[in-house]
């Protein structure tokens, strides 16, 4: 099965049972909902824990969830330090508008210039409100900040991990 994660576990909050997570996932609002199940992965287990989310809210920059029969500190102390997951096949093609993709199918893409130079690869993606920005090394480790913008990102290839972008006069200097 491939796994997908969508956040950790860092801590305990309060003692009714609130996990303190740090969200990966850039569909937060249905990865958390209550009644979504999602798989624990605990260092010291092979198999992951399946739990349901009972409730989830939002605290300065942390999700707060609680999980369907664990509902006090005592039960959830052994979550810190784990990894949240979702299978893949709990992904649906529903969730995306055109021109949407998860995280997970543009970290990793090549990026190229309209004219076919290899740039560099994105390595991260980062919510500014108004649009996505991507991180992206090039052959040196330098970091460069690509927005995801129609006037920038020109072609989009998840399946080959190929973007081809329009390099504007700044944007990597």
């Amino acid at each position: 099965m491939e796994w997908l994660n969508v956040g950790r576990i860092v801590n305990t909050h309060g003692i009714r049972g609130e996990v303190r997570v740090i969200s990966s996932t850039d569909f937060e609002d249905i990865r958390f909902k209550k009644g979504s199940k999602l798989a624990i992965f605990k260092s010291d287990h092979a198999e992951p824990i399946w739990v349901t989310v009972e409730n989830a809210r939002r605290h300065k920059n942390f999700v707060l969830l609680t999980f369907e029969g664990y509902d006090n500190i005592n039960l959830v102390e052994q979550f810190k330090n784990s990894v949240l997951k979702i299978s893949k096949d709990q992904l649906s093609e529903d969730e995306l508008d055109e021109h949407e993709y998860y995280y997970f199918e543009i970290i990793g893409c090549q990026v190229y210039s309209e004219e076919g130079e290899h740039l560099g690869e994105i390595t991260h993606i980062y919510e500014t409100g108004a649009n996505d920005v991507w991180e992206m090394k090039d052959r040196k480790g330098k970091k460069h900040y690509i927005p995801y913008i129609e006037d920038v990102v020109k072609e989009i290839d998840v399946d080959n991990k190929r973007i081809t972008i329009h390099v504007m006069e700044g944007l990597l200097s």
